[in-house]
């Protein structure tokens, strides 16, 4: 697959819960909370009709990002992608908090050529080359995704946790590995380092497969970007939210749309 293939697939992998809900990307760790002298994980990463079922397509791996407790990178190891997922290992080397995520951002353009119209999809500097700079009608529009999960070893810790001021981010007030049956959590979600109020947050449970409705939870953040959800029950969880705006990077750009999705799991009590 050349480069350009390679960016299309992953920002059309990142980026489905903007244009088709029915899809859900996300990662899923093995464990999320471990002790021991060498843990590993194994993480799943998949787009798909239903939550963490492989059966749509692999969440694509180029812009994986781990995080570790030391807030220095983390390298995958055994990485694979296939017909329906992508799947990587992790070292928890170090005790404390992981964060893995993979992030995406490019650019989608439109214009007529010839009478035909025209489709591309980049980043910045190819935009810059490759898009006609007399383009007829050209409407441009910018997106920026983050798909993400949590796993600690051990004691956990913060430093992973630090948001980088792009796009938007989940703030942990409480720890996403600190979650229990029964019991409230808060999190503040930041878009571009600044809170995000009025967000809409959907929260949907593992198992839609085997049920006819989503049960899903919602809340929406305050003018700090900040809301709390009561878990209902233990069990895995994917988080969604999303919004558009005109916070654009480039002069053509007219549209910015984002999106943020995060698996977490709720511990019984």
């Amino acid at each position: 697959m050349n480069a350009r293939l390679k960016m299309f697939a992953l920002a059309a992998s990142v980026l489905l819960p903007l244009s088709a809900h029915a899809h859900q990307a996300w990662l899923l760790p093995s464990e999320t909370v471990l002790s021991g002298d060498d843990p590993w994980i194994t993480v799943d990463a998949a787009v798909s009709n239903d939550l963490f079922y492989f059966n749509h397509v692999p969440l694509r791996l180029d812009a994986l990002t781990i995080t570790g407790p030391d807030g220095k990178s983390v390298q995958a190891e055994n990485g694979a992608t296939g017909k329906f997922r992508s799947t990587f290992d992790v070292h928890l080397a170090a005790p404390g908090t992981y964060r893995i995520a993979v992030v995406n951002a490019g650019l989608f353009a439109n214009w007529v050529e010839d009478g035909k119209p025209k489709r591309w999809r980049g980043d910045a500097q190819a935009f810059a080359t490759e898009v006609p700079k007399d383009a007829k009608e050209l409407k441009v529009s910018q997106s920026a995704g983050r798909v993400e999960t949590f796993v600690t070893s051990g004691r956990p810790n913060e430093v992973a946790l630090k948001p980088t001021g792009a796009g938007l981010e989940l703030v942990a007030v409480t720890h996403p590995n600190d979650l229990f049956a029964g019991e409230a959590a808060t999190f503040r979600f930041l878009l571009d380092g600044k809170p995000a109020p009025n967000l809409a947050i959907e929260i949907i449970p593992d198992g839609i497969r085997y049920r006819d409705k989503q049960n899903e939870l919602s809340a929406t953040t305050d003018k700090d970007g900040q809301f709390s959800i009561t878990w209902p029950t233990a069990g895995r969880y994917w988080l969604e939210t999303k919004l558009e705006d005109g916070k654009t990077s480039i002069a053509q750009a007219t549209q910015r749309r984002v999106s943020y999705a995060a698996t977490l799991e709720v511990l019984p009590q």
